[in-house]
């Protein structure tokens, strides 16, 4: 199967859930309270200005480099980094729900505190299973996620054979991305994971050279700075061993 010419996936600018949840990670708290559903959570005014800024980059790439086709969560956060940034570029979305964030189960709204607090047992099968494989009730493990992502991967090098082609997401999606693209181990993910905290509105890209996907960028925001929009970062909530 051919592959892909260039593939390129955006986190979604800070959200008002991001802030929120920081607080409550800093301030020590069990809970977070965060009114909306996780599907519904907004972009912060920070996050607005980053999708801006996503949106310059993008308008000053050449024809020959520019995305055909963006692949959006639908998740609210997301859509809004995405229009934002499209706006003006001709860049045709897609919404698909394959590129919605990891679902938490039992553990949505409670922090590393509140996870060992309240769910003890949880907290335990989580540390012995680690992040790949920990899938919390009702909820799913980044090996659950890969499983969508590995299919929307495929349909897209068929839908789109030497294409280029770009994906809003989240967290997760970033490093899962990375994983697949540069087929790493377990082991290897964890380490990237371990070192890395996602930047809201990083750019991550691999282009195609061998016949495979070659890492470019790699949690860059270097197109934040040059547009005067400030970085954030946030880990995941409910931070799991890695």
């Amino acid at each position: 199967m051919e592959q892909l010419q260039w593939l390129g996936v955006i986190r979604h600018g800070q959200s008002t859930g991001n802030v929120i949840a920081q607080d409550a990670e800093t301030g020590g708290l069990e809970a977070i309270d965060i009114p909306e559903r996780d599907a519904d959570v907004p972009l912060s005014g920070t996050g607005r200005e980053q999708a801006e800024a996503v949106g310059s980059w993008l308008s000053g790439l050449g024809s020959a480099e520019r995305p055909q086709v963006a692949i959006v969560s639908p998740y609210l956060r997301t859509r809004q980094t995405a229009e934002l940034a499209l706006a003006g570029t001709g860049i045709p979305a897609v919404v698909d729900e394959r590129l919605r964030d990891r679902e938490l189960g039992v553990l949505d709204l409670l922090t590393a505190r509140g996870v060992q607090a309240r769910l003890p047992e949880e907290y335990a099968r989580r540390a012995r299973h680690g992040k790949f494989y920990y899938r919390p009730p009702g909820g799913e493990s980044w090996a659950d996620v890969l499983l969508r992502l590995r299919a929307l991967l495929r349909e897209l090098r068929q839908d789109h054979p030497g294409g280029r082609v770009l994906l809003f997401g989240h967290e997760a999606t970033v490093l899962l991305v990375r994983y697949l693209a540069e087929s790493l181990s377990e082991a290897e993910l964890m380490e990237v994971a371990h070192a890395t905290s996602v930047a809201n509105c990083s750019i991550s890209t691999w282009r195609r050279g061998d016949d495979v996907l070659r890492p470019e960028l790699f949690n860059s925001v270097a197109h934040l700075h040059q547009e005067g929009a400030p970085p954030t970062k946030q880990e995941e909530v409910n931070a799991e061993p890695v």
